[in-house]
């Protein structure tokens, strides 16, 4: 069983980001609920408890059995973590008496003790929470602290207990990763050997296992995560996984025949299913964003479902589920309240009675893009900006019909185009152009004109779950802008969109 450090999750907005940081340092750990304590065993190295919304002196407030843990295996409560840690054994938690939200300094540190080894004095850190510690247990011991928050971060004597009251996984904790390299390697003992190479090693040796002689069906998206679970597929089983990769008519513009060209280059058994007019119709008379997004993931089942069983003797469907969407499926208070339905659109009838086999359960998106990397994925697929399952179809404000999506497939061509030719393309994590079902009046010659309004948006990000409006060159946006109104009939006002998410979200739809 691989070696692990477990990470108890009790609801904080940060607790993928502990795992991620951990997971950079080729330490592999996992994340479960504080109410579904995995069986425990060599195979743990440590156990970190991770931020909470609630206050330890909430009544309802979450409260593990940690008596199996605390003294036997190496622990680190960060934040709510530590509060528990303190409040639950003879200490005393009350509410901050001034504001402890944002950045702070460590205006002492313990520099002898495992914790804050190489940890500097004056280090910036990020502090999120309501309450504080006001009173250590007997047998506790501070080892740093802020000039508001004494009891920044505090150990158990001949225990290798641990509690920081400020979060060590955001970027604004400058020496945070030396933190949990300093509990996770040092004091825990865990190897560093979750690697790129590693996961594909000991994957496709899963995958060979678990599948024997098995025939497998696939749903390709041209994105990077089916591509990659696809490709670990093929190094398992080879031509008992079968491809398919629908064009919902809402693909970029040539796309479909450029993703079947690149598929074929890396030897996958792909089959290309022409299916746009399908959609549609679907899609037909409906303007509703939710319900655009059922229809096209119904569509999509009754294709995929018709075209697989085209197939002989089929046992499994494989699928690119990615870790984030793992946890959100145990997440501690039950899956997030629906912002709108994930982009990805996908899932069989149970009928098709298919076992499911997903390769990159483990991995996060950046863990994804690294194993393709390791895997020698085309560079056309490997750094291809995140595009959404429905497509086009959440780009088109409004209704959809065929003209729509001709037109906004030639605004979106010059504008990617245009990124990769002034090498932006790289540089954002994902752009895309939305038809606004907006009208402006223009001029065109001497000619009043009253045509459509698109938007351009281009965002950076880590990973989707935040991110900020990218700040492209004017003089690119301007060419950009002049290509778009003068080559795109029907087009004559383009605008840019500078929100940031939150609030905003990167699809408009």
């Amino acid at each position: 069983m691989e070696q692990s450090i477990l990470i108890l999750d009790f609801g904080s907005q940060y607790t993928q980001l502990i795992a991620r940081k951990i997971r950079e340092l080729n330490v592999y750990c996992e994340i479960f609920p504080y109410n579904n304590i995995p069986e425990l065993g060599d195979h743990i190295k440590g156990v970190i408890l991770s931020g909470s919304p609630f206050s330890v002196r909430d009544a309802n407030s979450p409260k593990p059995d940690i008596e199996e843990i605390k003294g036997k295996y190496p622990l680190l409560g960060i934040c709510y973590g530590a509060q528990l840690l303190a409040q639950n054994f003879g200490g005393e938690v009350l509410p901050s008496k001034t504001r402890e939200y944002g950045r702070a300094r460590l205006e002492f540190v313990d520099q002898n003790n495992a914790l804050f080894k190489g940890i500097k004095e004056g280090t910036q850190v990020w502090m999120s929470h309501g309450d504080t510690i006001s009173e250590i247990p007997e047998g506790y011991q501070i080892c740093a602290s802020t000039e508001d928050v004494k009891v920044g971060g505090f150990y158990i004597k001949n225990e290798q207990t641990y509690g920081i009251q400020f979060h060590p996984e955001v970027y604004h904790t400058l020496q945070g990763k030396d933190v949990l390299k300093n509990f996770t390697v040092d004091i825990c003992g865990a190897s560093q050997t979750w690697t790129p190479d590693s996961f594909v090693e000991t994957n496709v040796s899963w995958l060979k296992e678990e599948l024997k002689q098995d025939k497998v069906v696939l749903g390709l998206s041209g994105g990077v995560d089916s591509t990659v679970a696809g490709m670990l597929l093929h190094r398992a089983i080879g031509k008992n996984l079968t491809c398919l990769f629908i064009d919902n008519g809402l693909l970029r513009k040539n796309e479909f025949e450029e993703v079947l060209d690149s598929y074929d280059h890396m030897g996958l058994n792909v089959i290309g299913v022409p299916a746009g007019d399908e959609f549609l119709d679907a899609l037909k008379g409906i303007s509703d964003p939710e319900s655009k997004r059922k229809a096209i993931g119904r569509t999509f089942i009754e294709v995929f479902e018709r075209e697989a069983e085209k197939l002989d003797d089929v046992k499994w469907l494989a699928q690119g589920t990615i870790y984030p969407d793992v946890i959100e499926s145990i997440s501690v208070n039950g899956p997030s309240a629906t912002i709108k339905s994930h982009h990805n659109v996908g899932g069989l009838p149970d009928e098709m009675k298919l076992k499911v086999i997903e390769p990159l359960k483990l991995l996060f998106k950046d863990e994804v893009r690294r194993v393709g990397k390791a895997m020698d994925l085309t560079p056309s697929i490997l750094n291809r900006h995140p595009f959404p399952g429905p497509g086009l179809g959440i780009r088109i404000l409004g209704d959809i019909t065929a003209e729509k999506v001709s037109l906004l497939q030639d605004v979106d061509d010059i504008f990617i185009r245009g990124l990769k030719e002034y090498d932006l393309y790289d540089k954002v994590w994902q752009s895309a152009a939305i038809l606004l079902p907006v009208q402006s009046v223009g001029v065109m010659g001497d000619e009043r004109t009253y045509e459509q309004v698109v938007a351009l948006r281009s965002v950076g990000s880590t990973d989707g779950m935040t991110a900020d409006w990218s700040h492209l060159p004017y003089e690119f946006l301007g060419k950009i802008s002049n290509d778009i109104i003068n080559k795109v009939k029907g087009i004559n006002r383009v605008v840019y969109d500078i929100s940031s998410k939150p609030p905003a979200t990167i699809e408009w739809e």
